[in-house]
């Protein structure tokens, strides 16, 4: 038996046989047949299962991507666009026809959708965070099941989360889910690519969050998404922040999220096994676009991985990048590897004038009283 499996011994069942709370994404390749155009048919089948898993009293959240790609048909398109104003058409043409299917497919079963469009802006802002949070629980108390996908249309680098594994584990640590079920057109996670080695092995469960892991996967996605096996493994090491555990399965398997709630085994399960984030810490580590970032010692660097401690100035090699009170900034080592990151209490310019000082010089140094003794302050930092 292989090491990666030895890992199923700790934990018979599934991990959604208990779970009250699922995000499910599914793929581009999966809701348009490769691109074919929105998979009716496809998109039938799950909500059946999605049905399916309520009726087991599981809230459940839908991320699905398939706006472009529909969009592409609509328009004629054979290739992926690469200029954004093409890739926004795109989106704004197909997302009409995708809501359309999922809302009537849904309400075959009595089922309430909800269409939800977020950005990274949404959730890089604390009061947006907490509005969407907050619809997010008040729909799933309605008991409508919400339809997530990122506002491909208005999205620029800034703003843009870049992929729906990375949304999906967003929004699982967003209303703090208990599993994230990432559908795609693979099996599962394998040792190898299994398309280029066929002794590559399935691996059936094993933590979130291990190098290793993210060091098998790789390879591109298909020419429709945009994701790959490595973007799944990293949103499973996302979602493992708030608890969530993720499951990697092919969403052509019959019968899949029912099987699954069931307890069997099906796919790769990667495990949770971390110590949950408070919800402001979860909301700092999300937080994909950084402002700068500020170089720290050895002793600062152990201050704050060992002990939790604040980032003082005095030990802060190196400021990079332009940011202002506030922002949200990564504290690095002097390798460049990121120790922590958290709400920074000057600004770039006035954090290069007190970097390597201690409190009482900073009146002097920035020609008024100092804001802060702390660069950031341990109660706005966290650790990752």
């Amino acid at each position: 038996m292989s090491d990666w499996n030895l890992a199923a011994d700790l934990a018979t069942a599934s991990a959604l046989k208990l779970a009250k709370r699922v995000v499910v994404k599914v793929g581009s390749s999966l809701v348009t047949n490769e691109g074919r155009g929105v998979d009716a048919d496809a998109i039938a089948n799950w909500a059946a299962q999605i049905s399916a898993l309520r009726a087991l009293g599981k809230e459940v959240v839908l991320v699905s991507s398939g706006a472009i790609a529909e969009g592409m048909k609509r328009l004629g398109w054979h290739k992926r666009p690469t200029n954004i104003d093409e890739l926004q058409a795109a989106a704004a043409v197909g997302q009409m026809g995708l809501v359309q299917v999922y809302e009537s497919k849904f309400a075959a079963h009595g089922i309430t959708t909800a269409q939800i469009l977020l950005t990274h802006a949404d959730l890089a802002d604390r009061a947006r965070y907490l509005n969407a949070r907050s619809a997010m629980f008040t729909l799933l108390r309605l008991g409508v099941v919400p339809i997530i996908n990122e506002n491909d249309t208005v999205i620029t680098d800034e703003i843009k989360v870049g992929d729906n594994d990375t949304l999906g584990a967003l929004v699982a640590n967003l209303i703090e889910a208990d599993v994230l079920v990432i559908l795609t057109d693979q099996a599962g996670l394998f040792t190898a690519d299994p398309r280029k080695n066929p002794a590559a092995e399935l691996i059936q469960t094993a933590p979130a969050g291990l190098l290793t892991l993210e060091q098998m996967a790789g390879g591109a996605g298909s020419n429709i998404g945009t994701g790959g096996m490595l973007t799944k493994v990293l949103a499973a090491k996302r979602a493992m922040r708030s608890g969530a555990h993720t499951v990697i399965v092919s969403g052509r398997e019959a019968h899949v999220l029912p099987r699954l709630a069931s307890g069997e085994r099906i796919g790769t399960e990667l495990t949770a096994s971390v110590a949950l984030l408070t919800a402001r810490q979860q909301w700092l580590a999300d937080h994909l676009q950084l402002r700068g970032q500020v170089v720290l010692d050895a002793g600062a660097v152990r201050a704050v991985r060992e002990s939790g401690k604040s980032v003082l100035p005095i030990g802060v090699l190196q400021v990079r990048g332009v940011f202002e009170r506030g922002d949200v900034v990564a504290c690095v080592d002097e390798a460049g590897i990121e120790v922590a990151r958290g709400l920074v209490n000057y600004s770039s310019g006035d954090a290069v004038r007190i970097a390597r000082h201690a409190s009482d010089a900073f009146e002097q140094l920035l020609g008024r009283d100092a804001d802060e003794a702390e660069l950031i302050h341990r109660n706005n930092l966290v650790r990752v």
